[in-house]
């Protein structure tokens, strides 16, 4: 049964030949390939490479290989047809048994195809001509040498009506047909040129045919990029140009690098950067995203450094981390300096300039964060709401096993107490209360400012230190296992055990004779913020402070239940395991007295 050969080629493309083989065959990363066990032939020692750049597996066991569909035909013992047609659903790709009019469609697109090689052919051959002198004084200008326009065929469409109709008529080729691969349209007198006097550029597909034609008009000509739109062979936003070379590249360095237009990217390849592609001028898409993480494990955006290239940024990272940061992939961004872009840095600055921007590339989550962070400095925004916010977008766009570490830079920045925001966090996450964080954090607490130990393990010392007789009253209120510091502990098991019935600081001190360290610390709570006066005139304040730190303490105590409560809901989610009611309840009861 005959299937269309680019609808073939399109379920390979878009099939990621390591997550399919790795459903049957646990995959290890080994250099640019995968390996495992052959799952045709027992072994013990893994001899069954897959190769996702190319495309294809082979075993260096049995000796069997081939591509996705082969695969699943020698796994699943089933026929060809059979076989393509499941990959082909997983895909998303309409794959139906070869009808006359689909053999009719096959026929148009390797027609479209041979179409757009004549047609670049043509465009090539007149940058030569002195016809084209314009469009070769254009790419000098851009600084592209002959081996750079040699390798990407680049040409040049000359101003008037039909050049490449009488190119496309003296060949035989249907005029219909090229007016559907959009380059010639109807007129009243017939078909006439649709690109002219423009620079000319390929985008060819990853198996190398010519898919669509950007045109870059010379001069002050309008638009200044004219590109194809749909067409029966090319899909805007599903293709990458430069793709087909620079996967090549990316297979060494791990990493590719996406810019916007074609024009900065053939600049960054002739500079040497070979594992750059672009996204064409168009919205960068969640199709370009599968596409390159099937390349490479760490993708860098470039954007300009001024507003539309910082909005584009943000909303790239919105596609495309949840493709590429939630499938173990590195997604960072570059913005370049205002008033510059890839082409006019790397031709002003060279390839070890740009190589040292995409060094200092930031994650994509921190260049989403940053923003919601600096707006503190306004003065107008509450740091519990940026820290609700910066969770939700550490969620949505970092696997989980990273989440905590982006809170710990979300509480670094705002000044947080990190316990506070990962507590609350994790409730948010699993007990499924509408408005935690701001509960949690209580009036946006900031360490600094916080009773958080260890300032709170030192105030309740300086009270004990001042006001002596309140060590009696609260010695079983708290156990002295629960200071972090261990020489505030120590102090504190002083106190409670000898200093009971002191009646002066004085007499306190005397009893850290012999330690200076502690001495030292002890004489100096006791000389703290002191004025001519007590900080707490009375007992009963003093005593109300106490009593207010150890309700911070019990705060404390319940909070790390609560993360225990937390790994163990975590391990039995990861485990696929239902969650108890009592854990639920409990989990639900605590949260309920945190919110309090």
């Amino acid at each position: 049964m005959a299937f269309d050969r680019s609808s073939l080629r399109e379920v390979l493309a878009r099939t990621d030949l390591v997550a399919f083989i790795g459903q049957y065959v646990p995959l290890k990363k080994r250099g640019n390939d995968f390996v495992g066990l052959c799952p045709f032939h027992g072994e013990k020692t893994p001899s069954f490479h897959v190769h996702p750049d190319r495309g294809f597996y082979k075993c260096f066991g049995c000796g069997k290989g081939g591509d996705a569909i082969s695969f699943l035909m020698e796994r699943e013992n089933l026929p060809f047809p059979e076989a393509a047609r499941m990959l082909a659903v997983r895909a998303g790709v309409e794959l139906e048994p070869e009808r006359p009019e689909q053999a009719r469609a096959r026929s148009e697109k390797e027609r479209i195809y041979e179409i757009n090689s004549v047609a670049a052919s043509y465009f090539a051959r007149m940058l030569k001509t002195p016809e084209g002198k314009r469009g070769s004084e254009y790419a000098r200008g851009r600084g592209l040498d002959d081996a750079t326009i040699e390798r990407f065929a680049i040409g040049y469409a000359p101003d008037r009506w039909d050049g490449l109709v009488e190119e496309l008529t003296s060949r035989g080729l249907d005029l219909p047909l090229a007016e559907r691969a959009g380059l010639v349209r109807p007129g009243q007198r017939g078909y006439y040129d649709f690109y002219r006097d423009r620079l000319m550029v390929p985008t060819r597909n990853t198996t190398g045919e010519i898919v669509a034609f950007g045109g870059r008009s010379i001069g002050d000509g309008e638009p200044k990029y004219l590109n194809t739109s749909t067409t029966p062979v090319y899909t805007k936003g599903q293709v990458l140009f430069a793709l087909e070379i620079a996967r090549r590249a990316a297979k060494e360095s791990g990493t590719l690098v996406v810019v916007e237009g074609y024009l900065d990217c053939i600049a960054l390849h002739q500079a040497g950067i070979t594992n750059a592609v672009a996204s064409l001028g168009t919205a960068f898409t969640a199709e370009q995203a599968d596409e390159l993480r099937k390349y490479a494990d760490r993708i860098i955006l470039c954007y300009d450094g001024d507003a539309a290239g910082n909005a584009a940024a943000l909303r790239a990272i919105d596609i495309a981390a949840t493709k590429i940061e939630r499938a173990g992939a590195s997604l960072r961004i570059c913005v370049f300096p205002a008033g510059d872009d890839p082409d006019s840095f790397v031709r002003a600055h060279g390839r070890a300039a740009f190589e040292r921007l995409l060094a200092e590339a930031v994650p994509a989550v921190q260049f989403k964060l940053d923003p919601r962070i600096a707006r503190l400095a306004t003065g107008f925004e509450n740091p519990a709401a940026i820290a609700r916010e910066a969770e939700e977008i550490v969620r949505r766009l970092v696997p989980r096993e990273e989440w905590d570490r982006w809170r710990t830079y979300v509480a670094m920045r705002l000044g947080l107490a990190v316990d506070d925001l990962r507590a609350a966090a994790r409730v948010d996450a699993i007990a499924g209360f509408a408005r935690p964080l701001e509960a949690g954090l209580g009036g946006t607490r900031r360490a600094g400012a916080s009773i958080g130990a260890p300032s709170s393990e030192r105030e309740l010392l300086a009270i004990f230190i001042e006001r002596p007789e309140l060590i009696a009253l609260f010695v079983d209120s708290i156990a002295p296992g629960e200071f972090r510091d261990d020489r505030y502990r120590r102090i504190l098991l002083t106190l409670f055990e000898r200093g009971r019935d002191a009646e002066s600081s004085g007499e306190l001190f005397s009893l850290f004779i012999g330690d200076a360290e502690l001495l030292e610390i002890v004489a100096a709570l006791g000389q703290a913020d002191r004025s001519s006066t007590p900080r707490y005139p009375g007992i009963e304040d003093a005593k109300a402070h106490v009593q207010r730190i150890l309700a911070h303490f019990e705060r404390e105590r319940e909070r790390r239940r609560l993360d225990e409560l937390n790994r163990e809901v975590d391990a039995l989610l990861e485990a696929g395991d239902p969650i108890p009611d009592a854990l639920r309840q409990e989990l639900a009861a605590l949260t309920k007295r945190l919110q309090a």
